[in-house]
């Protein structure tokens, strides 16, 4: 298994939680923290003693997105594939997937929130995916799941207008199912979550089977063609990327 200290892993009986674990950058997701993520999604598929995983960020930030410098430091085809198959860890995990977003989600960590089951935020996050603004395309099938899951004009606002949503907006539309206050989310958010726990794990994992069987396909498939478009602007080159990385940087 990947090393990396910027994702931390912890147990609350069988709830496996990951935190994004970079707080200097916002919890910015690089090379590293990508393929550890997707090993874990890998490993706790098959581990009976985990009946879920809960995603959840350190600091003020549950994550800034794509940590850009990833796109100027590997070759372009590999970094292709840590997001394809990162993207990929969410689609097949076939436990119950929660995210505890404690403050703002952007980018690939906003988009990937969609591929979740359930997510609970506080009222200071929000959710930005500013890809047309930076010059890139959108990513984690949300060319998908938004419009299916948020309405199609809300995820054009989302997806080409650089929208920024509120916690509230994305509760009254559907994007997540529980807020909380900034200072409660950590003592409330678990009452909830070991409540899901306690559900039988065979009726979860073959509910939401049921669930995901009509569209699975498609979220593979958005996936890839997405992840095919994101390669064409690495392959402008690294003067490109570093473009887009400073305008990131001025979000």
């Amino acid at each position: 298994m990947a090393n990396s200290e910027n994702i931390t892993e912890s147990y609350l009986g069988t709830i496996k939680i990951v935190k994004y674990n970079k707080p200097a950058k916002k919890n910015a997701i690089d090379v590293h923290m990508y393929v550890k993520v997707k090993e874990i999604f890998d490993s706790a598929a098959h581990d009976e003693n985990i009946s879920m995983i809960v995603l959840t960020g350190a600091g003020d930030y549950y994550s800034s997105g794509n940590d850009f410098t990833a796109a100027l430091e590997t070759p372009k085809y590999n970094i292709s594939n840590i997001l394809k198959e990162y993207i990929t860890a969410f689609i097949k995990f076939p436990k119950i997937l929660i995210a505890v977003v404690n403050g703002p989600a952007i980018g690939i960590a906003a988009t990937t929130l969609a591929l979740c089951d359930l997510v609970f935020a506080s009222e200071n996050s929000y959710f930005y995916t500013p890809f047309t603004k930076l010059g890139i395309v959108a990513e984690g099938c949300s060319t998908f799941t938004f419009p299916r899951l948020i309405g199609e004009r809300k995820a054009a606002e989302m997806l080409l207008y650089n929208h920024k949503m509120s916690a509230k907006e994305a509760l009254d539309c559907g994007f997540i199912n529980y807020i909380y206050k900034t200072e409660e989310l950590q003592s409330k958010v678990w009452d909830k979550i070991v409540e899901v726990s306690k559900t039988p794990q065979h009726s979860l994992t073959i509910t939401k089977k049921l669930l995901r069987n009509s569209y699975h396909n498609d979220l593979l498939s958005a996936n890839a063609k997405e992840i095919e478009e994101l390669n064409k602007i690495w392959n402008k080159g690294n003067e490109y990327i570093l473009e887009v990385f400073n305008k990131k940087s001025k979000l």
